[in-house]
């Protein structure tokens, strides 16, 4: 496992000579105040709590959680797509209280055309406290300059308005609008799209700055 350190942008090996052909997606990235790190088994119950609230599945394209066994299956899950090159995902620990916080991830990647879909989801208890914006923008910086992707997407519901603001705050410009898209439980719903290029980057802050480190 290797630690990506952000802002400072450095990659850190664990001291083993084994972490120069580690998978690059075995990666734990420390921000200020948060740990970016891949789930595990004893997250289940704090992520379940996350992920089986409406209001934060509200936007989503799959249905609330209802179980223990939903989160193992998401973790399971996780653990395979991370150790077969198919998705990062990494769940956010907030470092003052040692609790978890939320997730963020990159999934449906072309590698030849060195792309990628970001999402993320976080707790009520943390909305509105910049956590997205340090916890995105750390990933982001991470896929565009040690992954080397051209190019990140993002997916959101059009009345999504805090995932939209999140995502311009990053550097995301809206690209386009798919009508009727999703249909979760009997309700119908568009998608916006939202692209970023990696010489974007610069332009979004790359979350410094903007961050409120006070909390």
């Amino acid at each position: 496992m290797q630690t990506f350190r952000y802002p400072a942008g450095t990659l850190h090996s664990t001291g083993d000579s084994r972490a120069e052909n580690a998978n690059l997606f075995d990666i734990v990235i420390d921000t200020p105040r948060l740990t970016l790190s891949p789930p595990i088994p004893t997250d289940a119950p704090a992520l379940l709590s996350i992920f089986s609230d409406p209001q934060v599945m509200k936007y989503w394209n799959t249905a609330p959680w209802h179980a223990l066994d939903d989160a193992m299956r998401f973790i399971d899950r996780s653990t395979d797509e991370r150790r077969d090159g198919l998705a990062l995902t990494l769940c956010i620990r907030d470092k003052q209280s040692g609790q978890l916080a939320g997730k963020c991830m990159l999934f449906s990647f072309v590698g030849h055309s060195r792309r990628a879909e970001i999402g993320f989801g976080l707790s009520r208890a943390y909305w509105g406290k910049g956590l997205i914006n340090e916890a995105a923008g750390a990933l982001i910086a991470y896929a565009f300059d040690v992954l080397k992707l051209r190019r990140i997407e993002a997916e959101i519901d059009p009345e999504n308005q805090a995932s939209a603001a999140a995502l311009q705050k990053l550097g995301f410009t809206q690209e386009g609008l798919l009508r009727k898209r999703w249909e979760i439980n009997g309700i119908v719903s568009d998608s916006a799209l939202f692209g970023l290029l990696a010489e974007e980057k610069n332009c979004a802050n790359d979350g410094q700055g903007t961050t409120n480190q006070t909390g």
